[in-house]
């Protein structure tokens, strides 16, 4: 079965334009002009996706995402925006939206983000292994185990390092004793780095795990979440958890 997309997008010329594009590239499209008719058309048929322009009459974008994520709908949203500041960005996913597009916008990274956003529904990000392929603490081939005492006193589904305890199962992580509140792109880059500690991630590895896509060196989708994660990260009384490594990445560690 296609795909469904609800593309809310008050310009007729970009509306018309991106249903024919999407529709085109094997998606069921739903376009309508402005918030009510999106959030009228979400609580009928719910899509698998939604494409919302920010900035509509009436509801805008980042209104019918705050309706929709404070009803528990955790659809998949990408954001088309004119707005380059980044503020403007952190607004979006404030909101709840996974993930945006600036416009002018190239149809084919509407359509790499698209994918990138169902692949993610589908399957968890970062659960398992380690980057490397061994998991944590196991013995070299061919020598026989050895039991590593617990190092933590909470039940197995959790994962800590630096200060930060993360329940992937329940979609719920803690500073100390400060629940975060983040949103789905957040939490798995979070859950990346802290399944990582200690190992700094290149942009290209980020990028392939977060959104199954790299978008290239000129994108600041990446910085963008590292800086709003960690506004919501950092404590005045506590080191600094997210390492930017110039030229390279970004790594988790408590200094």
């Amino acid at each position: 079965m296609p795909h469904t997309v609800l593309l809310a997008e008050d310009d007729r010329a970009i509306r018309n334009a991106l249903e024919r594009a999407l529709t085109l590239e094997g998606y069921q499209v739903m376009a309508v002009a402005d918030g009510v008719e999106a959030l009228a058309q979400a609580h009928r048929n719910r899509p698998d996706v939604l494409v919302l322009d920010v900035m509509m009459p009436g509801i805008d974008g980042l209104q019918v995402c705050r309706v929709l994520r404070a009803e528990g709908d955790r659809t998949p949203v990408l954001m088309l925006t004119a707005l380059v500041e980044t503020a403007d960005r952190i607004a979006g996913l404030d909101a709840g939206a996974d993930d945006y597009v600036v416009k002018p916008f190239d149809v084919e990274e509407v359509f790499a983000r698209l994918r990138a956003l169902l692949r993610r529904t589908s399957s968890p990000v970062g659960v398992g292994e380690p980057l490397g392929g061994a998991p944590a603490g196991a013995a070299p081939l061919g020598s026989p185990p050895v039991p590593e005492p617990p190092r933590y006193q909470f039940p197995e589904r959790f994962i800590e390092a630096a200060g930060i305890r993360m329940d992937p199962q329940a979609r719920r992580a803690w500073r100390g004793a400060r629940e975060l509140e983040l949103t789905r792109t957040e939490f798995e880059l979070l859950e990346l780095l802290v399944r990582n500690a200690g190992i700094v991630l290149d942009h290209s590895t980020i990028y392939d795990r977060i959104w199954g896509y790299d978008f290239g060196p000129g994108s600041k989708n990446l910085a963008v979440y590292v800086g709003y994660l960690r506004r919501k990260l950092d404590d005045p009384d506590g080191p600094q958890l997210i390492h930017t490594v110039r030229g390279v990445g970004y790594v988790l560690r408590e200094d």
